[in-house]
């Protein structure tokens, strides 16, 4: 992560290891008292009175947030009120009671590891300071670095690498695909949070003619279903599709309006059941791509918080931002752009509030998400938090952003819950995939959605992964239109974005607002499956070879 951007070219007097060193000082240890001794190689030890503190200071605060004490006439593991576990317990990155005005310090010490005299403490060996190197020769200024490369450098313990052999379907080459003599169909931008649907509708936009749809670049939220990093998988799908021409932009890890290091919002996403962990590895199947040569990479320079300017600044990760800049100054005098957003608004609403001529070079918004709350009380899906029962997952992700969109002079079509619902059968869309020719493309999603659709049957914690499915109808409205026999309404909506997880997120009828967006309420779910199918199955995209 760090490329080249550390204090000087001795990585070691900047970055410490942390890991293998304490690996290599528990190794240390253990060798040398199985020899009887009793001292280590890499790192001074000492025995130590130790605690992690499990509540932080003020002791005695009980304002509901410890479990240990709080709602209970008995206290949890014998402890005792007064003591280093009965204070406030921190609420998250942003609690405002650990916070001092005027400090970068807080006051919470939750996780905090001390050393004390209470009869609470561990009797423990600490290592309490790396040793030096004792060679006053050598470049390398602790004794663990010496031994670390030695390691490293020991033929007789070498690996065996072969990545040709590891990775069959990886060459250095940046695919691109010949237009030339093509009519180019209208510029595209697919803004997506990384979830397995986004990841189809990329899949699914690329396998679509070249004269229909052109797409010219891709957003990603970083406060979404995935970690900015797992841009890697966006790559390889690019590289295996032929389109290394098609930038990535990397958007804001937290919503509009809350703090850099906030996470008001992203936490809705569940850890290791759909999102992140699950997401960020595509379910296990992002090492199944072929590898593209282009990697994420952190930022890398002054600007950007680096120490110093990287030697290499190709290599930092574009922006969100900057890809549309760049994609606006290629536009010909009197073309437009059609944005498709699957993930939460926080890059459009950037734009919009960033580039005063946004709105004049975009032709039209295809935002999917939203639930419209209406008289037959149906609910949303944001299942992680039970208080909210009208909102959508996408809306409540960033509520501020997707407020000042809706209430924006864009041309908005919106692809709610209700509709997406209607493209949501694992049945379905198994059925059409089984009966189309087989490409690289069609048999990368059936292995997705079979693997979806098992998970959802054995294990509680994926029931809710269908709705992955209905993110893809978004695309294919973009793509085929009339051809699935929609139904639209014109609704003037407002969106509640006041700080209140319990309804933020949620639509409603604002019969007096002046703003109106197109809403999808109806199409043929059986054109829609056969339509997906067979553009997944279209053999005219294939591998680059």
């Amino acid at each position: 992560m760090a490329r080249d951007t550390w204090f000087n070219d001795q990585f070691y007097t900047s970055y410490f290891m942390w890991d293998s060193f304490t690996s290599g000082v528990a190794i240390s240890s253990m060798r040398n008292e199985k020899n009887g001794e009793f001292g280590n190689d890499f790192a001074e030890l000492e025995y130590m009175n130790v605690t992690v503190i499990t509540s932080n200071k003020p002791y005695g605060v009980h304002d509901g947030s410890n479990p240990l004490f709080d709602g209970r006439t008995t206290a949890k593991f014998g402890l005792q009120k007064g003591g280093v576990h009965s204070g406030h317990v921190q609420t998250g990155i942003t609690d405002s009671f650990c916070h001092t005005k005027g400090s970068n310090k807080g006051r919470c010490e939750d996780g905090y590891t001390k050393a004390v005299s209470s009869p609470e403490a561990a009797h423990i060996r600490v290592a309490t300071k790396a040793k030096h190197n004792m060679d006053k020769y050598s470049p390398l200024d602790r004794e663990f670095f010496k031994s670390f490369l030695e390691a490293l450098n020991r033929r007789e313990n070498s690996g065996h690498f072969n990545l040709k052999a590891q990775f069959p379907f990886n060459r250095e080459v940046l695919y691109k695909p010949d237009i030339k003599n093509k009519k180019i169909g209208r510029p595209v931008i697919l803004d997506m949070d990384m979830s397995p649907g986004d990841i189809v509708s990329l899949i699914y936009l690329l396998k679509a003619p070249i004269e229909v749809i052109n797409l010219k670049g891709i957003l990603v939220s970083g406060n979404g279903w995935a970690h900015v990093a797992s841009i890697d998988i966006i790559y390889d799908i690019l590289h295996m599709m032929g389109r290394a021409d098609i930038p990535v932009g990397r958007g804001n890890t937290t919503a509009l309006g809350t703090p850099t290091l906030g996470c008001t919002y992203a936490s809705i996403i569940p850890q290791g059941s759909g999102g992140f962990i699950d997401s960020d590895t595509l379910y296990g199947l992002a090492r199944s791509l072929p590898r593209s040569p282009r990697r994420y990479t952190a930022e890398n320079s002054v600007e950007h918080g680096a120490p110093r300017n990287s030697d290499h600044p190709e290599l930092r990760q574009p922006l969100a931002f900057e890809v549309w800049q760049s994609i606006k100054k290629q536009l010909d005098p009197n073309e437009k752009i059609t944005i498709l957003t699957n993930g939460p608004l926080t890059n459009l609403a950037n734009i919009v509030l960033s580039d005063r001529n946004a709105s004049s070079v975009i032709e039209e918004v295809y935002l999917v998400g939203g639930h419209i709350r209406d008289e037959n009380d149906s609910k949303g899906n944001v299942f992680t938090i039970p208080s909210n029962r009208y909102a959508e997952f996408n809306m409540l992700l960033d509520p501020l952003a997707a407020k000042t969109v809706l209430e924006s002079s864009l041309d908005i079509t919106l692809i709610p819950l209700v509709s997406q619902r209607k493209a949501a059968s694992f049945q379905f869309i198994l059925h059409a995939l089984n009966h189309v020719d087989h490409t690289p493309e069609s048999g990368f999603v059936r292995r997705l959605m079979l693997l979806l659709y098992d998970l959802q049957q054995k294990h509680r914690l994926y029931n809710h992964v269908d709705m992955f499915l209905g993110e893809v109808l978004g695309a294919v409205y973009l793509v085929e239109g009339l051809n699935i026999k929609p139904s639209l309404q014109p609704k003037s909506l407002s969106i509640v974005a006041n700080s209140t997880i319990s309804t933020d997120g949620q639509i409603v009828i604002n019969k007096e607002s002046t703003n109106s967006v197109k809403v999808l309420g109806d199409f043929s779910s059986e054109e829609y499956y056969k339509r997906v199918a067979n553009s997944l199955g279209n053999m005219k995209q294939k591998l680059p070879s």
